[in-house]
């Protein structure tokens, strides 16, 4: 197939169905693909080229015909598969994701961005969903991925997704979420309560307290919901239950009959998630029929940006383990969800065991900081200026952001070697410094770090797979 020239086509894209040949080739410029159809090229948008075949961009209305011709390549549900989702800041990272995703067992989620990134990367979810097709396609893979609407919080978050294909839908109700609760009185606990919008968790306080007011037995352990306890969990999450439960029924809504499923998530929280209150939040969500497939708890210690896990880790073991088990006394019916989760190499050979795999891990901006890393080895003067510039916007851009890392513990460039600028993203300081300015570099230097990017792409799918490498490693499906 595709034999005539002057086009090169990248091998891993060339599939047949149908009758029909599909393939991307190489354009005149660096690091761009077109798209060659050979056959039924009906629907396409493009030029016809002598022989009849077509050639075209990456346009969302080739994007769309493509995934009626190709089903695959729409995102799919991927159920209780132990799974991993990749933020993509640039849209052009996923080939690279593919690289490290095959032959893992690991379901992956390869469109994923939330509200705040795509209001900070200018992104659409429609072109989130369609670069990470346009990837998957150019890396050949065939196999079932995710599309994951990340961290909405109203309602109105909600129509652009679905509009989209999205799959997936990341509900973070945060804003209900009262952590006050920590060091509330009885009284205050008492007037709380009494004002939860009991009408939207379709029940009352009296039916909440015969129905939870007692001790539970789990695989490892005893949990005892007395009065103080069972007010704490209804003060702090009820609020949060509820707004998940309009959520779900608004998704259901819009979804009509498309599948679809959904995870709760109370990560970015300031308070850790007791395991009384992760067995309150499932129980409320089975009995509200809300279809989540995972459940993102806060944990014990600190998941912050870039960096690994801050904490004990004999402590987060037994936190995990107690999650798990609570996870089992619904008969594994969702996930645990590491949130916040790359580079949290110390966390995976522990919450892989304890969840015996049902467990998703969702990374971010680890890509990007990839991105970086490959600049500040061939273009040492543009990265300057970047790090630079971070440091200079990282007091505003952090305010949205669980992180620690302070300035006084980064040095300008002027100060550094060459040979010392790759090394700022193996440190703690730097790689945050770096990690949550992505939006405001963006916005400057976009345009150059694609050139540069697109000009290295080998290079950066290289990147890419040798950082997921590590972080996949544990969560392989044995054979």
């Amino acid at each position: 197939m595709f034999e005539q020239q002057p086009f090169t086509q990248i091998s891993e894209s060339v599939t047949e169905r149908d009758g029909t040949a599909y393939a991307l080739v190489n354009s005149d410029k660096p690091g761009e693909s077109q798209l060659l159809v050979r056959g039924t090229t009906e629907g396409f948008e493009g030029d016809t080229l002598a022989d009849g075949s077509l050639i075209g961009p990456h346009s969302a209305h080739n994007a769309a015909v493509l995934r009626q011709r190709l089903p695959w390549l729409q995102p799919a549900v991927l159920g209780l598969q132990t799974s991993a989702g990749f933020g993509d800041r640039l849209g052009i990272a996923t080939p690279g994701h593919v690289l490290a995703t095959r032959g893992t067992g690991v379901a992956p989620i390869y469109a994923q961005q939330s509200v705040r990134e795509n209001s900070r990367t200018g992104r659409t979810p429609q072109e989130v969903v369609d670069d990470a097709m346009w990837g998957a396609f150019e890396a050949g893979w065939h196999e079932p991925w995710g599309a994951d609407a990340d961290h909405l919080k109203t309602l109105e978050d909600i129509p652009p997704f679905v509009d989209a294909g999205y799959t997936f839908y990341t509900i973070d109700p945060g804003e209900y979420v009262d952590d006050a609760v920590e060091t509330d009185d009885e009284e205050t606990l008492q007037r709380k309560v009494a004002r939860l919008p009991w009408a939207d968790l379709q029940t009352t306080l009296a039916e909440t307290i015969e129905r939870y007011q007692r001790s539970v037995e789990l695989d490892d352990r005893t949990l005892t919901f007395n009065q103080h306890e069972l007010y704490k969990a209804l003060a702090k999450y009820g609020g949060a239950v509820a707004h998940t439960a309009r959520m779900a029924r608004r998704l259901q809504e819009l979804q009509g009959q498309r599948p679809f499923e959904m995870e709760m998530s109370v990560d970015e929280t300031g308070t850790t998630t007791a395991l009384l209150e992760h067995f309150y939040i499932a129980a409320e969500l089975k009995r509200l029929q809300v279809p989540f497939v995972s459940l993102a708890p806060r944990f014990a210690g600190r998941f912050e940006k870039g960096v690994g896990y801050i904490g004990d880790l004999n402590e987060l073991t037994q936190n995990i383990n107690g999650h798990a088990s609570i996870m089992r006394h619904f008969d594994n019916s969702y996930k645990l969800s590491l949130h916040t989760g790359s580079d949290k190499f110390e966390v995976y050979p522990i919450a892989v065991p304890a969840t015996n795999g049902l467990v998703h891990l969702k990374t971010a901006g680890t890509s990007y900081l990839e991105a970086l890393r490959l600049i500040a080895s061939i273009d040492r003067p543009l990265f300057r200026e970047i790090w630079d510039f971070t440091r200079s916007r990282y007091e505003t851009d952090r305010r949205t952001y669980h992180v620690s890392a302070r300035l006084e513990e980064t040095l300008p460039a002027e100060q550094l070697t060459d040979e010392q600028l790759p090394e700022l993203l193996n440190q703690f300081a730097p790689r945050q410094v770096l990690h949550v300015t992505f939006g405001s570099v963006l916005d400057t230097y976009g345009s150059d770090l694609q050139r540069i990017l697109h000009a290295n792409l080998p290079a950066y799918y290289t990147y890419i797979q040798r950082h997921f490498d590590k972080h996949l490693e544990a969560f392989k499906r044995q054979k």
